[in-house]
């Protein structure tokens, strides 16, 4: 889970690729650098991140099972909300009891 804004978008194949600027980390299970390549496996704008803006963004990490893909990845039904103070201390209250 991280606060992310957005600073591109790019249609590759039938994928999505955001180029995101990470602003706050909340829950990290893998390592974050302070600009990630952020996946979504479809071309159809769903969710809608626009460039310049501000989310919060709860993603997984994706290997293949050769292990030469390793990325980000937010599900096409994903959680992406708009970022705001509220959800970001909701998530850091709800990151101490997790």
């Amino acid at each position: 889970v991280f606060h992310g804004r957005i600073l591109a978008r790019r249609v590759v194949g039938q994928e999505t690729r955001y180029e995101v600027e990470v602003k706050a980390r909340y829950r990290q299970r893998f390592p974050l650098v302070s600009r990630e390549y952020l996946w979504v496996p479809s071309t159809c704008g769903c969710p809608a991140l626009h460039e310049g803006g501000e989310y919060l963004l709860m993603a997984r990490r994706h290997v293949n099972h050769e292990h030469t893909l390793n990325r980000i990845l937010l599900q096409e039904h994903g959680y992406a909300r708009p970022w705001t103070p509220r959800e970001a201390r909701l998530v850091r209250e709800a990151a101490r009891h997790c």
